[in-house]
């Protein structure tokens, strides 16, 4: 069944009488996930949330638009991690300016960034961006922080962990290796407190960091846990998508 809020599987004859609302760009990256989980694990994750938040909101009456995944993030501290691809900030900076300047012309003015990669960092990318195309309504969110984790999983992490081993169980079983073959995903914390806090920030070069290139210990992943998750998060998500795509933005500050 063709899904009228994904461009991919759309066609012209639905796409030129509809006027749409909102786009949304799912932006991954192309990297080693510990060693069980396929390299493609983020574009997997994040095309699947925006696809069924997207039809959450539709049903709820908001024209949206995924546009299809871009598979390739910012990865300059895995740069010797074999394969894991790189696309620099100032590329994802242009290939942004080519499509809003499709958007813009074409009277699409609000634009959102699902992101599924850590790596990616989009404020500057945006506020620059902004100031090219006023007209233009831009955010992005990032889904992993949508939810409070510790509500769905045991052990904390932030890549190849519980959780992603979780939503790839759901989504995509077939790509994951057994369980015996599972790293642990031990991670080496900097020597500099203040880095690990949080409040001050270094690149991780990952190599360093971790042996199997995880991050989080995946043991205690399920596809159950990655269903529930999976749920609860394209819900939230899906308000989300709705609330932006209807909302008067010169009316968003009361």
């Amino acid at each position: 069944m063709i899904r009228p809020y994904i461009l991919a599987e759309t066609n012209w004859k639905q796409v030129k009488d509809t006027k749409y609302d909102l786009a949304i760009l799912p932006w991954g990256a192309t990297e080693a996930h510990n060693y069980h989980l396929p390299y493609a694990t983020d574009n997997i994750e994040g095309t699947a949330i925006a696809a069924t938040s997207a039809k959450i909101a539709w049903e709820k009456g908001a024209k949206v638009i995924v546009l299809p995944n871009m598979p390739y993030g910012v990865n300059t501290g895995q740069s010797d991690i074999y394969l894991d691809m790189n696309l620099n900030p100032s590329t994802q900076f242009a290939i942004l300016k080519d499509l809003l300047q499709v958007l813009d012309r074409q009277g699409i003015h609000k634009f959102m960034i699902m992101n599924s990669h850590g790596g990616n960092n989009w404020k500057p990318i945006l506020r620059e961006l902004g100031l090219l195309y006023p007209n233009m309504f831009l955010c992005f969110t990032f889904w992993p922080s949508s939810l409070d984790r510790k509500q769905y999983f045991k052990t904390p992490g932030d890549h190849a962990d519980e959780m992603e081993t979780s939503l790839l169980l759901h989504l995509a079983p077939q790509l994951v290796l057994p369980k015996k073959d599972w790293g642990n995903g031990n991670a080496k914390k900097s020597t500099i407190q203040a880095f690990n806090e949080g409040w001050a920030w270094t690149e991780r070069p990952w190599s360093v960091i971790s042996e199997d290139t995880g991050v989080g210990n995946p043991k205690a992943a399920t596809k159950e846990k990655g269903e529930t998750f999976f749920n609860a998060l394209c819900e939230k998500m899906g308000q989300l998508f709705h609330d932006i795509a209807t909302t008067d933005v010169d009316k968003l500050y009361q």
